[in-house]
């Protein structure tokens, strides 16, 4: 069965200062780390690149794990978590490799910005998944159920070849699965996210 893959860019996703921070550790915005912060988020608004590629599958929900019609898995949590979905999204997004690189470079000449780097990346991770789901919502007047991701529960890492193979997220957005099944860029993830009309 042959799925539609379609991908969406978007130029910038807002910062969000105090999430941003959350993800650092910092529980205290001091002069000095707002300054940091401030530098960090201006190099990297240049280096992130947002794009997503997805798709609609038909979902066929029993106890033990769901039919995509494309693919079928076993897992109890995926299957609660699509509970009353005939369709769902399976998407893959990504922050682009820029970001990882200023990740390495600050890690080894400063390790405060490359904390920040890091709490960025996954804040922004967040901030795409968020915006993309709100968008398909808008676009397709439907509701969406909350995402999940192989790792999580019951649900193996090795269903990332599955969805890799699925969205063809190479070519698509510049996204690749390495042998131990960790993605590049990191700042990456694949989701699930059941579809309630």
């Amino acid at each position: 069965m042959k799925t539609e893959v379609l991908v969406k860019c978007y130029p910038s996703i807002p910062f969000d200062e105090t999430e941003i921070l959350r993800y650092a550790g910092c529980k205290k915005k001091s002069e000095q780390i707002a300054s940091l912060l401030s530098e960090c988020m201006a190099e990297a608004k240049e280096k992130i690149c947002y794009r997503v590629c997805f798709c609609t599958l038909p979902a066929s929900v029993a106890e033990n794990g769901c039919d995509f019609g494309a693919f079928s898995l076993e897992s109890r949590h995926l299957a609660r978590r699509l509970q009353g979905s005939k369709e769902a999204i399976l998407f893959a997004a990504t922050l682009g490799l820029d970001l990882d690189r200023l990740i390495a470079r600050y890690g080894r000449l400063s390790p405060a910005k490359g904390l920040l780097f890091q709490a960025i990346g996954a804040a922004q991770i967040e901030a795409l998944c968020d915006q993309f789901c709100r968008d398909i919502e808008k676009d397709a007047g439907v509701r969406l159920l909350p995402r999940f991701s192989p790792g999580y529960g019951d649900l193996p890492l090795s269903v990332q070849k599955k969805i890799f193979s699925c969205l063809g997220c190479e070519e698509r957005i510049g996204l690749f699965l390495n042998d131990s099944l960790l993605m590049i860029p990191t700042k990456s993830v694949t989701a699930f996210a059941g579809i309630i009309p």
